[in-house]
């Protein structure tokens, strides 16, 4: 097991950290050099002081056709919200690319825009070909396919580039899901997350393996504790958003007071 360091972007709107990476824009160093090559999932911490611009992202399929790349899926926890922390979450009605293309040259796309409230210990997943925004007053944990490709679509006036026509081609209808707390499991097609809270000791055996996407990833929600490999002699403190790489095959044993979430590859509900 392998404590990794994040590597810190700053952003207009806030920052982020990427804390799981082998992603070239962010390579943790030690990360692929511990499993061996790449792995198909790149963790965030996303802090946004202020409102992110309107974007999409592609599914596999247009990402191979359009940048020779894998698709973007992802997924937030929200780590802490303002009371009236908001974000745009799909539009409000099936709309067709002409209608998008003029409400966005005529800088009226937020009349299109579906706006969700959100709270501390909510659960939003971002299908690829989801319009979204990220809005201002809140800390995010993003779980989502290796992939740094965005199409920005509108971007509240700021005067930067917009992608509007590759993003026209990658939007998709087809609804969006409930946003509410944290079930304590979810899974998809690209990957697991499962939250277990921790009040003395928990043991965990990761599965074994001999690919990069078999480890695994421990976060820590909120708390403090330590990790222990029934391998190694020594041991590791563990913090409030410390991340921690997990080898195939080990054997783990955290001991204290906390809320982790464990992040795997694939779907693997248990």
């Amino acid at each position: 097991m392998i404590k990794l360091s994040p590597v810190l972007s700053e952003k207009i709107w806030g920052y982020e950290q990427w804390i799981a990476s082998t992603h070239p824009n962010g390579l943790q160093k030690n990360f692929y050099d511990a499993i061996g090559g790449e792995y198909p999932l790149l963790i965030k911490i996303i802090q946004a002081d202020e409102t992110l611009s309107v974007q999409v992202h592609p599914d596999d399929e247009a990402a191979a056709r359009l940048e020779n790349d894998r698709g973007k899926t992802e997924c937030w926890y929200v780590l802490d919200a303002k009371p009236d922390a908001q974000l745009v979450y799909g539009l409000k009605e099936q709309y067709s690319s002409e209608d998008l293309r003029k409400a966005i040259a005529d800088n009226r796309l937020e009349d299109y825009l579906h706006f969700v409230p959100v709270h501390k210990g909510d659960f939003i997943f971002i299908p690829a070909g989801t319009v979204h925004a990220i809005g201002g007053g809140m800390r995010l944990l993003e779980t989502q396919q290796s992939c740094d490709i965005t199409y920005r679509l509108y971007d509240w006036g700021r005067p930067r580039e917009l992608h509007v026509e590759k993003g026209l081609q990658v939007i998709k209808h087809d609804g969006s899901s409930s946003i509410g707390q944290f079930p304590g499991e979810f899974a998809c097609q690209y990957f697991t997350l499962r939250s277990v809270h921790i009040s003395g000791g928990f043991s965990m055996l990761v599965e074994k393996g001999e690919k990069p996407e078999d480890w695994q990833l421990l976060y820590c929600l909120d708390g403090q504790g330590t990790i222990k490999n029934s391998g190694q002699d020594n041991q590791m403190n563990l913090q409030a958003e410390d991340i921690v790489a997990l080898a195939p095959g080990e054997k783990i044993t955290l001991e204290g007071s906390m809320n982790i979430m464990l992040i795997r590859c694939g779907n693997h509900p248990s």
